[in-house]
């Protein structure tokens, strides 16, 4: 369970308050107003960004000044955070161990996660040399290999055609249900929300509030979201 407990974000002139609590394996979208905090919001909680009040929480345990890497999350960008100088392998392999220092069971289980995500025999490939729905599978191979109990996505979809997105949208719901997955996602795109959201953090004013069910709330937006979103 994750618990955001008056967290406060304040950047300059920039203020977010955010008091919500989301479920062990929920899956929730976070959607707003471009400039709303939406990716502060995850920084936030990846311990990228500093709150300047308030805590964070995984299952009662305050994770507010815990380091990024010993949190109990990953977290994928639009950029897919690949290393071009390494294999699709290593960078996946680095889910296990950063150093890259690898056992023969780590290899099998790299295999796996190749196979898992649709890139069998893919492995010796440098990122440059894949398309960009390759390269967000090698993203996704790498988080299903942490297996942490939460996955923060922060659009890495967002560049993939309307087919390709969908897709990836599928394959992170399978994996996240097969591993209990609690899944907070940062949208644009109200059908993405929709196909993998069954409830929905919207961002406006300043506050970031509870979740609620993704199609009720998009049916029916509140004034901020519903001039963000159009008609």
């Amino acid at each position: 369970m994750l618990t955001l407990d008056n967290l406060t974000i304040s950047q300059g002139e920039f203020r977010l308050v955010a008091n919500l609590t989301l479920a062990t394996g929920s899956r929730t979208a976070v959607i707003g107003p471009s400039g709303a905090g939406k990716s502060t919001l995850l920084g936030a909680i990846a311990g990228f960004i500093a709150p300047s009040a308030g805590r964070i929480l995984w299952n009662e345990t305050e994770i507010t000044r815990t380091p990024p890497g010993a949190r109990p999350l990953s977290i994928l960008f639009q950029d897919q955070n690949l290393f071009p100088h390494l294999s699709v392998a290593q960078n996946i392999g680095l889910g296990i161990s950063p150093a890259l220092r690898l056992s023969r069971a780590d290899h099998t289980r790299i295999e796996a996660a190749l196979e898992r995500t649709g890139l069998a025999g893919l492995g010796a490939r440098k990122p440059a040399a894949l398309s960009g729905g390759q390269q967000s599978r090698v993203a996704l191979a790498r988080a299903l290999l942490r297996a942490k109990p939460l996955l923060l996505l922060d659009e890495p979809f967002s560049a993939l055609g309307p087919a390709l997105k969908s897709e990836m949208l599928s394959l992170v719901a399978e994996i996240a249900q097969e591993q209990g997955t609690t899944l907070l996602m940062v949208s644009h795109d109200p059908d993405d929300a929709r196909a993998l959201c069954p409830q929905t953090v919207p961002v406006e004013n300043g506050t970031a509030h509870p979740p609620q069910p993704t199609d009720a709330l998009l049916d029916n937006p509140p004034p901020a979201l519903r001039a963000y979103l159009g008609p």
